[in-house]
């Protein structure tokens, strides 16, 4: 990978109040490329009207929204009505469960993990309020590892959907998708998955995958703070109306119930811009859709690989810090939790000193550290990072833990 070409479409590396600092809490929110900022501006400077109007502003407005729609969901591998936008993940996932809490009777089941960030886990598990049984596929204590063979005890004719992270964002962990997925539709059931902590790493090819609803977040996948979601037509069809009446029909508004914020659905579409930049730069000019998506996803897992593997093998034997999940580069994503045996968040502050930005806390993740044995009241030290990260970077931040570890 062209690291320099890559850092030249985000212009947060040309800031002058972030020079000299590298940035790990990439988890919680990737830099924004060029093209969505560009894109972004244009529309609130030419075109912020309601959209799909007769009037020239309005109708480019529309199209804009509708280009964002489908050059994703040709990446993606999917229909263009397959992709719906919300205000966020946590939002959008709250209100697929309200979906189910009607579609679904008492005496029904699901199946969470205790490996989600709770956005994938709360809202499901507050459908036992409505008399659905909620059973918990655990992961092993010792290494955060989520077991398909565990799941296939929790399945019978009862259970409905099965939700899982595509990755956890403090275990790093990447789950096999495709298996599980195959193991929960064998016995009848629903998948969903949350992608928010994968999918900055390349977006992947949910028609590919086969879950019936993927989740991940645009303002983490270099985009504005818009959560993205993928639904099996079958099963949006099924699934009652959660939107204006008069949007029941349109399968992208269905599970929707405010309008769109149509400047940033709009800007969505400056991130395909930089995934096929970076693909013509790498001399995949002919690619584009799937084909392009997957060809970004490799380059950027390459590159990833490359950088995580020793920072990993920094930390994976120290013993004053535990970290959490596989200590091999291609089992996971650069999403690196450490347990200190003592409060992270001051640790953050240290490294910050030494200008790296990084985080402390439990990230939402209660329920798995806890399961592992940490005090989500300590946290951890979280170090995340996407293919724009240097190798500097990396070499900085490895000397940084050194001084405050």
């Amino acid at each position: 990978m062209d690291i320099d070409f890559v850092r030249k479409q985000f212009p947060a590396f040309q800031e002058p109040s972030l020079q000299g600092q590298a940035f790990f809490e990439n988890a919680g929110g990737s830099y924004p490329c060029g093209a969505v900022i560009d894109r972004l501006f244009r529309f609130y400077s030419r075109h912020k009207v309601q959209p799909y109007a007769p009037y020239a502003a309005s109708r480019q407005a529309g199209a804009e929204m509708d280009e964002a729609r489908s050059r994703l969901a040709a990446m993606l591998g999917v229909a263009d009505r397959d992709v719906s936008f919300g205000p966020s993940t946590t939002q959008n996932t709250y209100v697929l469960a309200q979906a189910f809490r009607q579609f679904l009777k008492p005496g029904e089941s699901i199946v969470v993990t205790n490996q989600d960030h709770e956005a994938n886990s709360g809202p499901w598990r507050r459908l036992s309020d409505s008399g659905i049984e909620v059973r918990e596929w655990t992961v092993d204590p010792a290494t955060g590892h989520l077991d398909p063979a565990a799941l296939e005890s929790l399945l019978d004719e009862s259970v409905r959907l099965v939700c899982f992270p595509h990755c956890s964002n403090v275990v790093g962990e990447i789950n096999p998708v495709t298996e599980i997925t195959a193991l929960a539709h064998a016995a009848g059931a629903f998948v969903c998955v949350d992608g928010v902590s994968y999918a900055p790493h390349g977006l992947p090819n949910v028609g590919g995958l086969g879950p019936d609803i993927y989740l991940f977040s645009a303002y983490k996948t270099y985009g504005p703070h818009q959560g993205i979601m993928v639904i099996n037509p079958s099963l949006a069809e099924l699934l009652p109306n959660q939107g204006h009446v008069f949007n029941g029909g349109d399968l992208s508004k269905r599970f929707t119930p405010a309008g769109p914020d149509h400047a940033q659905v709009a800007a969505c579409a400056g991130m395909v811009d930089y995934f096929e930049a970076l693909a013509d730069h790498h001399g995949a000019d002919r690619m584009r859709g799937a084909e392009m998506g997957h060809f970004v996803h490799d380059l950027m897992r390459q590159r990833e690989i490359g950088l995580l593997q020793p920072l990993l093998d920094a930390v994976k034997d120290r013993n004053d810090l535990r970290l959490l999940g596989p200590s091999t580069a291609e089992d996971r994503a650069p999403t690196v939790a450490l347990a200190l045996g003592r409060p992270a968040e001051p640790v953050a502050a240290q490294l910050a000193e030494l200008g790296i930005m990084a985080g402390g806390g439990d990230f939402y993740a209660g329920r798995a550290l806890s399961a592992m044995g940490i005090d989500p009241a300590e946290g951890v030290l979280r170090l995340s990072f996407t293919h724009y990260t240097s190798e500097d970077e990396v070499a900085k931040l490895i000397e940084a833990l050194d001084r405050v570890v």
